[in-house]
């Protein structure tokens, strides 16, 4: 497991790079906890320790925190997120979070930038009184960039969560440069494309000129080898890829020539 400073918080959160994400994955009704229990498990044995969800990710939340319960808090990293329209909602909200994760959230992201403004005053003060340990800010589209840099030139957040696959390289043109120039920390979310990648099938040969077991594995070195990416979170239900996911951290990475392959098989021209 590799490990990359993260962010610029004065209590810097230290993340291996691959971590996992809860998108469409752990939105599942109760019985269907065991399901969570061993993704989780299978992804904290082969060395991942961030966790990221979301309110808007309906019940994901409630169950990663069920399925993390039997680990030390201070061996994972929970990074969710703030998602209300209201201050209010977003405070009740942040009350369940709280005794889900603990009585601390290591990552609190303002997801999508929703009411950005006001949230940050709040979480300001919540990062000062200790219940949150580091800021952040996620937007998927390129629509929003602009205000994502507007936010992130306040100097008052730790961490952007950005997408990065071979297909969704608009974030390096402005945003990774100027997350590197601020010293903030990069979550990258859809390093697989939401699956859209996954069903290209390399050969052997060209897998092995990757140095991967698998076509997911490269995608998600192609993303973890840009220097200023620091995690990626692919999202998953299957907790032989949780393992193998998290088995694409390891070094080493891919190198120039590695990575122009990636995109060739991607179909980037």
């Amino acid at each position: 497991m590799q490990e990359r400073p993260f962010g610029r918080s004065t209590s810097p959160v230290p993340v291996p790079v691959i971590g996992l994400g809860t998108w469409q994955v752990f939105d599942v009704d109760p019985e269907d906890q065991p399901l969570v229990d061993a993704v989780v498990a299978a992804a904290v044995d082969g060395g991942t320790r961030l966790f990221d969800s979301s309110p808007m990710y309906g019940r994901a939340e409630e169950a990663l925190s069920s399925a993390l319960a039997g680990y030390p808090r201070d061996e994972v990293i929970v990074a969710t997120k703030t998602w209300s329209q209201s201050q209010a909602l977003a405070e009740a909200r942040f009350d369940a979070q709280l005794a889900w994760f603990g009585g601390s959230i290591d990552l609190m992201q303002i997801h999508n930038l929703v009411g950005w403004r006001e949230r940050l005053r709040w979480l300001e003060r919540a990062r000062a009184d200790g219940r949150v340990r580091s800021i952040g800010a996620t937007h998927y589209s390129p629509a929003a960039f602009d205000e994502l840099e507007t936010v992130m030139r306040t100097g008052r957040i730790d961490a952007i969560q950005v997408p990065l696959n071979p297909h969704e390289r608009e974030v390096e043109r402005r945003i990774l440069p100027l997350a590197q120039e601020l010293g903030l920390g990069v979550i990258a979310m859809r390093p697989l494309a939401e699956g859209v990648l996954a069903a290209i099938r390399p050969s052997p040969e060209q897998l092995a000129a990757l140095g991967v077991a698998s076509w997911p594995q490269a995608l998600l070195k192609w993303t973890l080898s840009d220097p200023r990416v620091h995690v990626a979170i692919p999202a998953t239900r299957d907790p032989a890829h949780a393992a193998a996911n998290a088995a694409a951290g390891s070094s080493p990475l891919l190198d120039d020539d590695q990575r122009a392959l990636v995109e060739q098989l991607a179909g980037v021209r």
